[in-house]
């Protein structure tokens, strides 16, 4: 553990000594604050006019008509993000031959993909965080549901953590950040359309292809529900990530 810390400071420190951690974070910041104030906007306009009839006075949801689009929408960003994260990670090692010095060090490779990994997921935790400071607005002058609102923080957490270590295993895949980001954008994308392939069609291929898009396991913890098989889901595809990446290097590291 003292080595993975050490690496994951180290990350950490890379990360706020470039200008990558402050673009990145001040423009996910921008765009979430904008959707966040526009959804606020249209909802304090349609409550008004749904507060003059009872029946759909009682329909007015914040949390359904304002955090679930907002949680949605971030995860469009997050395709987008989660590779400017990762794409140096193990990238730039190899561009700058630094690898052959973390390949050759004490480290062992589960300890530097780990270590790697648990910086950009403490980066995204942190860009959560700072978007969660919105809805303090929201809590102070509505009464939104905490459930929902928490565990659709916890899905987008799960979420990233997944992107995180499939963005990782590309980057682990080549000396180019860019081609490691844009494999990491296409594969995203594709996890991310799968859920509209599947509404089209039928058959036993469906289920299968539902479960693996990423949608149908973020959509219940939007609305306060958290199933062990939406956990599953998260932890494995993220295991699995991490596993191609600690393959990649270990056969770089004895090639």
């Amino acid at each position: 553990m003292k080595n993975i810390g050490s690496l994951v400071r180290k990350e950490l420190r890379a990360y706020f000594s470039s200008p990558v951690a402050y673009v990145v974070i001040s423009g996910f910041l921008l765009l979430v604050g904008y959707f966040y104030y526009s959804l606020i906007t249209w909802f304090n306009s349609a409550a008004m006019q749904m507060a003059q009839n009872p029946y759909y006075a009682q329909q007015v949801n914040i949390n359904e008509m304002v955090f679930s689009p907002l949680f949605h929408n971030m995860t469009i960003l997050l395709v987008f993000v989660a590779p400017l994260l990762t794409m140096r990670l193990l990238a730039e090692e190899k561009k700058t031959g630094t690898d052959e010095l973390l390949f050759t060090s004490p480290l062992s490779v589960g300890e530097i993909v780990l270590g790697k990994y648990l910086a950009a997921l403490i980066m995204w935790a942190l860009m959560l965080g700072l978007t969660a400071l919105l809805s303090v607005f929201a809590f102070v002058y509505g009464n939104p549901e905490l459930a929902p609102w928490l565990t659709g923080y916890l899905g987008l957490f799960l979420l990233g953590a997944l992107f995180l270590a499939i963005g990782l295993f590309f980057s682990s895949l080549t000396e180019n950040q860019i081609v490691a980001a844009f494999l990491t954008i296409v594969t995203l994308f594709l996890l991310l359309v799968l859920n509209w392939v599947t509404s089209s069609g039928g058959g036993g291929w469906r289920s299968v292809v539902s479960y693996i898009s990423f949608s149908e396991h973020f959509e219940d913890m939007t609305r306060g529900i958290v199933d062990t098989k939406d956990l599953v889901y998260y932890a494995s595809f993220s295991f699995f990530g991490l596993f191609l990446a600690h393959s990649a290097i270990q056969s770089r590291r004895w090639r």
